[in-house]
């Protein structure tokens, strides 16, 4: 449910289904709708983005209310539940859909995300540099239905208790005080 005045944010950190359980209780956030950003294919399929030949990542697109979370906290959280440091990989998910994006809609979204790497970056909580890319929205189209709320529908899925649990349970706790109620 939106109220209006929700702001977009677009990020890809690997598979989008880690992503969506994370965001979908977070504070402030309306909707989470995995989906496919950045290639040249228009409204590819999942076995067409998986092939890594259609130059999209697996993303999710984030509707927040920033009177209860700023895109910045959206990033302080998206450089919490993924490695933005190593360049199209996330553990064992390999190719250019696993890449780490930040697809920005607004110029105030660039500035906030290049300040951000910049700030992780000098802070050196990586043993290597961010190359999370930063680049304008472009090509987005929602995923098939079968992955939307993907790890709610199939929480005993080996995938899921083995991957994407121990990123929200990282991200509860770390975050406690931001969770839905």
């Amino acid at each position: 449910m939106t109220n209006g005045t929700d702001e977009v944010a677009t990020l890809g950190g690997g598979c989008f289904w880690c992503l969506e359980a994370v965001y979908d209780q977070l504070q402030g956030v309306t909707d989470v709708v995995s989906g496919y950003a950045g290639g040249h294919v228009k409204n590819p399929s999942y076995q067409a983005v998986s092939t890594g030949r259609t130059g999209h990542a697996e993303v999710v697109q984030i509707r927040f209310d920033p009177k209860i979370v700023s895109f910045s906290d959206i990033l302080d959280v998206f450089f919490t539940i993924h490695d933005p440091t190593t360049l199209n990989r996330q553990g064992a998910d390999v190719g250019p859909q696993y890449r780490s994006a930040i697809f920005y809609h607004t110029p105030e979204q660039k500035a906030i995300a290049e300040q951000k790497i910049k700030e992780l970056n000098s802070a050196q909580l990586w043993p290597t540099p961010i190359v999370t890319e930063v680049t304008p929205i472009s090509n987005y189209s929602p995923a098939e239905d079968y992955h939307q709320e993907y790890f709610a529908n199939n929480p005993n899925q080996g995938y899921c208790q083995f991957v994407i649990a121990p990123k929200v349970a990282k991200f509860r706790k770390q975050y406690f005080e931001r969770l839905k109620k």
